[in-house]
C-alpha cells in the first residue's frame, strides 16, 4: 500500500473527517445551485423586460404626437446580464440593480432612486460559492490539519513515525496532500458542475479555480506553521481558530470601517432627493434664464429655441437636464468616492489574503463594485444618446410621429449607447 492509497483509507475510517467534508461538499453545491438559480432569475427578468418592450411601444404608437410626449411616456430598457462566472461569486449583484428602464429625464434620480441599488452598500453578498471558499473552507482545514503532529504525539506514536525513513516526504506530505486534495475535491467538483451548466467560458473556469487552490495554499501554509509548535491539539485548533476568526472577520471589517471613515462619499437617497426638488422647483424658475442656461451646454439648438408663453416640451426637458446638472458634482464625488474605497480595498487585500482573494474572485466573475458602476457609466452614456435624438425632433421641430419611435436609439449592454 502506498503512502497515499493509506492517507486515503484513513481519512476513509475517519468518520469527523468525511463528515467534515461531506457538509463542505454539501455547502458547496447548494452554493453553486443558488448562485446558478440567482443568474437565471436575473436572465429571466431580463428577457421579460425586453419581451415586454415590443408590446408597450405599440401602446406607445396609439396616443403618441410629438416628440415630447415620445420622450416623456418612452421607456427604455438597460441591462447589466450576468457573466458566465457570476453564479459563483455574486459579489454586489444582490444588491444592484441587473436593469434600469429610463426616460429622457432627469437621470441622477433614476439611478439613485432607490438606496439599496446603490454599489456604496456593497455588502459579503449572498450565500455563493466565493463565501464557501472564503469562510467555510479553512475551517474544514482547519479540522483536518491542526493535530497533523499534535495528535500522533498525543497517542504515543510520534517518536516512531518521525524514525521511520523518509517520514517527512512519505508520511506528512501524503498526509497533508489527501486531506488538502480532499478539500479541494468537494469545492472544485460542484464548482466544475456549475461551470458547465452556465456555459463558463474555460480560461475563466480555470482561473476560478486556481483562486480556489491559492486560497487552500495559503491557510494550509498558515495551519501547519502553527501545528509545527510543540502544544496540544486544543492550543492548536483555538489558536487556528482565532487567527482564521481575525483574518477573515475582524480585521476585514475593521478596514471597511476605517476606508469608509477615510473616504467619505455623498448619500446616494439625498442626491437622487436634491436631483428632484431642483427639477420641480425648475417649473417656478423663470422660463428665459431656464433656456439661456441650457443653451449655454447646447448651442447648436439656439435656432430653434424660441418657446411660446404656454407650456412647451423644449422647456419641460432644458430643465429637466439642468436638475442633472445641478447634482453633477456631488454625481461624480459619489462615483470618486466609491472608486477609491475599492482601491484602498484592494491595497488592503494584499494586507489580508483572505479578503484579496474574495476581491480577486468578484473581479474574475465581474460582480464587483468596479463591474457595478461601469453599468451605471453606459446607462449615463446612453441617456445621452436617447436625449439628443429627442433634442434633435424639439428643436428642429420635425415631425414625430409613431413610426419614429422605432429610430429611436437601443441600449447596446456592450457600449452602452
Amino acid at each position: 500500500m502506498t503512502s497515499i492509497s493509506r492517507e486515503i483509507w484513513l481519512v476513509l475510517r475517519s468518520r469527523s473527517a468525511m463528515l467534515a467534508l461531506l457538509l463542505l461538499a454539501i455547502c458547496a453545491s447548494a452554493a453553486v445551485g443558488l448562485g446558478l438559480a440567482s443568474v437565471a432569475r436575473d436572465r429571466a427578468a431580463i428577457d421579460r423586460m425586453l419581451a415586454g418592450q415590443p408590446v408597450e411601444e405599440r401602446a406607445l404608437e396609439a396616443f403618441v404626437e410629438d416628440a415630447g410626449s415620445g420622450a416623456y411616456y418612452g421607456f427604455q430598457p438597460t441591462w447589466d446580464a450576468p457573466s458566465d462566472l457570476a453564479f459563483a461569486a455574486l459579489g454586489s449583484r444582490d444588491i444592484a440593480p441587473a436593469m434600469l428602464r429610463v426616460r429622457s429625464l432627469a437621470l441622477e434620480a433614476q439611478i439613485y432612486e432607490n438606496e439599496a441599488a446603490n454599489p456604496e452598500l456593497a455588502l459579503p453578498g449572498r450565500f455563493d460559492l466565493a463565501f464557501v471558499v472564503i469562510y467555510l473552507a479553512p475551517l474544514v482545514l482547519i479540522a483536518l490539519l491542526h493535530d497533523l503532529w499534535s495528535g500522533e504525539r498525543e497517542a504515543g506514536r510520534y517518536h516512531a513515525l518521525a524514525a521511520l525513513p523518509g517520514a517527512n516526504r512519505r508520511l506528512w506530505s501524503a498526509r497533508v496532500l489527501v486531506r488538502v486534495g480532499g478539500v479541494l475535491l468537494a469545492l472544485l467538483l460542484p464548482f466544475l458542475v456549475g461551470a458547465l451548466i452556465a456555459g463558463t467560458a474555460p480560461l475563466r473556469a480555470t482561473g476560478f479555480a486556481g483562486l480556489i487552490v491559492l486560497v487552500a495554499v495559503l491557510w494550509t501554509a498558515i495551519i501547519l506553521v502553527v501545528a509545527r509548535r510543540g502544544a496540544r491539539s486544543a492550543v492548536h485548533a483555538a489558536s487556528l481558530a482565532a487567527i482564521w476568526f481575525a483574518l477573515t472577520l475582524v480585521a476585514p471589517a475593521g478596514a471597511n470601517l476605517a476606508i469608509n471613515a477615510a473616504v467619505p462619499v455623498p448619500d446616494g437617497a439625498a442626491l437622487a432627493r436634491e436631483n428632484r426638488e431642483y427639477v420641480h422647483a425648475g417649473w417656478d424658475r423663470p422660463r428665459d434664464q431656464t433656456m439661456r442656461d441650457f443653451l449655454k451646454l447646447y448651442p447648436g439648438l439656439a435656432p430653434g429655441a424660441a418657446i411660446p408663453q404656454t407650456f412647451s416640451w423644449k422647456w419641460y426637458f432644458a430643465f429637466q437636464h439642468l436638475g442633472d446638472l445641478h447634482v453633477a458634482e456631488e454625481s461624480r464625488a459619489y462615483r470618486e468616492g466609491i472608486e477609491r474605497r475599492a482601491e484602498l480595498a484592494k491595497a488592503a487585500g494584499w494586507l489580508l489574503p483572505p479578503a484579496g482573494l474574495a476581491q480577486a474572485m468578484t473581479a474574475l466573475a465581474r460582480t464587483d463594485v468596479a463591474a457595478q458602476l461601469d453599468y451605471q457609466m453606459r446607462i449615463r452614456a446612453y441617456h445621452q444618446r436617447l436625449r439628443e435624438f429627442y433634442y434633435d425632433y424639439l428643436f428642429s421641430e420635425k415631425p414625430f410621429g409613431p413610426e419614429d419611435l422605432q429610430r429611436v436609439p437601443r441600449f447596446d449592454p456592450a457600449i452602452g449607447g
